[in-house]
């Protein structure tokens, strides 16, 4: 079965981009898919990779570009404490022995003995709760990469007196290795226990932050990533992540969009020679058209007039 999906946009746009921003794929892997054949628009084989897709059309993939774009692997696993979600030493266990079949909650079979797979968003060994392992490019740019701005959330137990000054500063207020953090949503849950949402992932970043203000991290379990959350997967148990959520957290990563005003039929409305709120020089209008505009006979235009003297 075809995988189809209608572009609502307003304006032509390439194909290769379009499947970027649905996140099925990056650019360079939609033109193979491409050229493999395998991408349709409206019925027709797209042979060209800058081929433009028209509001309204729709496009649809074949199974053999269904197959290599889910040929990625990424395990949604709750990793318990005392695992270590990157590379081990001496005599850590390393989160990915967990992924064996017996523990997959969906029936996936767990990766090959030789897969390399990294996990998108550490957790560290003495914490625990959502992490993905995964050899998917795509997604790791969208998670971890620079450009990133996907929330993660926490549920943190702490010792200490929780004060609103120290709340305060745990939100907006704190640095850490002598770079200003972003600001973080820290709010109370009940009791010592409080919840963090931040958009970046420093070293141990929430233990160092508590540290600053004198509260000590007693317990740290991460509940949700960007539109994907922990749910109800239990400890040491993982499932593959579904093509809907991938596409959702890739979908999520990508900034907003120029919002263009439109009119009651959905169509965009013009002021002057450009769209409203894209800039450009806007006409004279308050000229007749017919008005000679050439200086009068003898001045160059801009010149002043010469001064007589009689």
């Amino acid at each position: 079965m075809a995988d189809e999906h209608l572009y609502r946009g307003n304006a032509p746009v390439r194909l290769n981009k379009w499947m970027a921003e649905l996140g099925l794929c990056s650019r360079r892997e939609a033109e193979a898919l491409i050229a493999g054949g395998g991408v349709f628009v409206d019925e027709v084989k797209v042979e060209q990779p800058g081929h433009k897709i028209e509001p309204g059309q729709t496009l649809k993939l074949d199974e053999r570009a269904q197959r290599a774009i889910a040929s990625k692997f990424t395990a949604v696993l709750n990793k318990p404490v005392d695992y270590v979600s990157a590379q081990p030493e001496e005599d850590q266990i390393p989160a990915v022995r967990l992924l064996k079949t017996a523990n997959a909650t969906d029936g996936s079979r767990g990766p090959a003995k030789d897969a390399s797979l990294a996990p998108l968003g550490r957790l560290d060994q003495d914490s625990h709760g959502l992490l993905l392992l995964s050899d998917d490019g795509v997604l790791a740019k969208a998670i971890i990469g620079p450009q990133h701005s996907l929330e993660k959330e926490y549920l943190v137990t702490v010792d200490g007196k929780i004060t609103d000054g120290r709340l305060t500063l745990l939100r907006n207020g704190l640095s850490l290795d002598e770079r200003r953090l972003k600001p973080a949503k820290v709010t109370m849950v009940e009791g010592q226990t409080l919840r963090f949402i931040l958009k970046e992932g420093r070293k141990r970043q929430i233990r160092r932050m508590c540290d600053l203000v004198g509260l000590r991290v007693v317990d740290l379990q991460r509940i949700r990533i960007g539109p994907l959350e922990l749910g109800q997967l239990e400890p040491g148990k993982w499932r593959s992540l579904k093509a809907k959520e991938r596409a959702a957290l890739i979908a999520a990563s990508l900034p907003p969009k120029t919002k263009r005003v439109t009119d009651e039929e959905g169509r965009p409305v013009r002021k002057g020679r450009s769209f409203i709120g894209r800039g450009g020089k806007k006409p004279n209008r308050d000229r007749p058209k017919n008005e000679d505009r050439r200086p009068p006979s003898g001045r160059r235009s801009g010149a002043k007039p010469k001064r007589r003297f009689d």
